[in-house]
């Protein structure tokens, strides 16, 4: 379908592109790589009056190191699948195909919410955050203040993602298995894990992410309880692995039912914490 009629803006400056979004008022839209905004507004299920293209505004792209990593909220997946980012890399390079990968970006994807994107629950497994940028200064949301609700998100319709900060995890070893019936379409279901190894060989720490299992990403906290402290041998991580769907709502859909999700959850969770706990 043709999206309703809109006006656009391509700023040359952020404080331009924060003037635009205030003078757009709640019907102004951010415009980043656009394959989540653009698919919604061809389909009428999103018609903003304004789009303010963020792609002339300087200094959102790159990945600097300064303890943790920061990656600008303008860089794309296929920048980051280039970099030597561990699971944050990985997650990027297995998003849709290499037209996709090439125009959208971290920020765009974390910004609109949708818990079936990859890479929601990685920050969210990293207990990382973002930094915004509106009228009344900077600030920084953590990931697990970020995501509200479906397509919902805790940056304001007047404030610009700049940056995506991870902490550095030294010494966590880390896996990743997502299905889905094509490699280019959405998760059914995804799973992130990232084991730190203590002396003994015990589980020191570990996160789990998931991804669409809910209404927004989600740690599988009753997995991750059932792990730590425990030895990293097989019948351990099974057990946990067990736990993986506690307190999820999977969505049912011509894919899956919430039941088969569940399933995959505890699947590839068992699969990801045999994988991160080798590599710790």
């Amino acid at each position: 379908m043709i999206p309703a009629q809109f006006d656009y803006v391509a700023p040359g400056s952020l404080d331009e592109a924060l003037s635009a979004l205030r003078s757009g008022g709640e019907d102004a839209k951010v415009l980043a790589g656009g394959h989540s905004l653009l698919p919604l507004m061809k389909l009428r299920l999103a018609a903003p009056s304004l789009l303010v293209d963020l792609r002339r505004v300087p200094d959102l792209t790159g990945i600097s190191s300064n303890g943790g990593v920061t990656i600008g909220a303008m860089t794309t997946h296929t920048a980051i699948a280039n970099a030597d980012l561990g699971l944050i890399a990985e997650v990027s390079s297995t998003i849709a195909d290499p037209q996709v990968r090439n125009r959208g970006t971290l920020g765009g994807s974390l910004a609109h919410g949708d818990p079936a994107s990859d890479q929601p629950a990685i920050l969210l497994a990293y207990e990382g955050s973002v930094t915004v940028r509106g009228a009344s200064g900077e600030r920084t949301i953590a990931a697990a203040d970020l995501f509200q609700d479906y397509l919902t998100t805790a940056v304001a319709d007047d404030e610009v993602m700049t940056s995506v900060n991870y902490p550095a995890l030294d010494g966590y070893g880390f896996g990743y298995q997502k299905f889905n019936r094509r490699k280019e379409d959405w998760a059914m279901v995804a799973v992130s894990a990232l084991v730190k190894k203590a002396s003994d060989g015990s589980c020191e720490d570990v996160r789990i992410g998931l991804t669409h299992m809910a209404s927004v990403p989600l740690r599988a906290s009753a997995a991750e309880a059932a792990l730590r402290g425990q030895p990293l041998v097989a019948d351990r991580i099974a057990a946990a692995a067990e736990e993986a769907a506690e307190g999820t709502d999977p969505p049912g859909d011509l894919n899956a039912t919430p039941e088969y999700k569940r399933h995959l959850a505890r699947v590839l969770s068992r699969r990801v914490l045999e994988e991160a706990a080798a590599a710790a």
